[in-house]
């Protein structure tokens, strides 16, 4: 029988791979496992990973589910960085539900936490998470702002932002246009 260890390790592959269903199975039983073995932690690292696997089957209330039970172990054990990934990860069910506001208020719940503990990569993924929603949702110049205050933070960007910032540079280098309003970006690291 394998270990709680190499059947998250198993899920984890099968989730990349795009097996979600597959993924689901193996990662309920890496959790029934870590339960066995009475790691609560890991449990609830099983139920995030389950929730994604969900959510990207589409069942997205499901995956809600595994994911807060996940928080709650999480923040009852004052663990603020796995917290915090719990909430970015609740935000993206959301957002995929088409709940922008509530997305929002979890990404900004967890850039704040990602922010006190100094994780400016993580820290700044969330808010250009935050100002992705913003964009889609029509609110560009906001969207803006919010992608300014992200990109300042995340090291090791991808194509679309490493297009952003050179965008945004040229946006400064040309005189502005659009102003960055100091109540926009206090809305994302600190959330009302």
């Amino acid at each position: 029988m394998p270990t709680a260890d190499e059947l998250k390790d198993r899920g984890v592959a099968e989730y990349l791979r795009g097996d979600y269903e597959l993924a689901v199975e193996t990662f309920r039983a890496a959790a029934a496992q870590y339960g066995d073995d009475g790691v609560a932690d890991m449990v609830a690292e099983m139920q995030v990973n389950l929730g994604l696997a969900l959510h990207s089957l589409g069942q997205h209330d499901a995956a809600l589910e595994q994911m807060t039970q996940a928080h709650a172990v999480f923040a009852q054990m004052k663990d603020a960085h796995r917290t915090a990934q719990a909430l970015g990860n609740m935000a993206r069910v959301y957002a995929g539900q088409g709940n922008s506001e509530q997305a929002i208020t979890n990404y900004r719940e967890a850039a704040a936490i990602f922010n006190e503990l100094g994780d400016e990569e993580n820290y700044g993924q969330t808010v250009l998470a935050i100002a992705d929603l913003q964009l889609r949702g029509g609110q560009v110049m906001k969207a803006a702002a919010t992608y300014e205050v992200g990109l300042k933070h995340v090291k090791n960007r991808n194509a679309r932002q490493k297009w952003m910032k050179k965008l945004l540079g040229l946006r400064n280098r040309l005189g502005g246009g659009w102003p960055v309003r100091a109540d926009l970006c206090n809305s994302v690291t600190n959330p009302s």
